[in-house]
């Protein structure tokens, strides 16, 4: 803690740029501070915000800018260029999981239909095989005619 019991507050920032999504780990380590060695125990209370972001809110566009000498109002089309990229990519990423979940789910569709039919043959099957069976046991018992 502070002056006054504030809490102290680090601000760290890193960024990862991937070229392809992968998966990530992100490992915390907090440490107190002890008078003599500059370390101690991790303080009780330790909150840590992570912020995520991919795609065009990931892109780095003041270096883009610098680099390609861009004045601010081509710098905004920039950005609204690869935004229209990025609906258009991801609805073309939804439709073709809408198609792949569509096909998936005929399939199944048919296979319950199949497997149905399938039970009620056999149920039919067993229903009548039970009868002529209790029919030919009772007339071996004498029980009817």
């Amino acid at each position: 803690y502070g002056q006054q019991g504030d809490p102290l507050r680090a601000r760290v920032s890193s960024g990862i740029n991937a070229e392809y999504g992968d998966m990530f780990s992100v490992c915390f380590k907090g440490y107190g501070k002890d008078d003599v060695t500059g370390r101690g125990p991790p303080p009780k209370d330790l909150s840590v915000t992570l912020s995520i972001k991919r795609g065009v809110e990931a892109k780095a566009y003041n270096e883009i800018s610098k680099a390609e000498k861009l004045k601010p109002m081509e710098l905004e089309l920039k950005k609204l260029e690869d935004l229209a990229e990025a609906i258009v990519n991801d609805f073309q990423y939804m439709k073709s999981r809408e198609k792949l979940m569509r096909d998936t789910n005929e399939s199944t569709n048919s296979r319950v239909l199949w497997f149905s039919v399938f039970s009620m043959a056999v149920l039919l099957g067993l229903a009548l095989w039970q009868v002529f069976y209790l029919k030919r046991f009772f007339k071996a018992k004498k029980l009817i005619e």
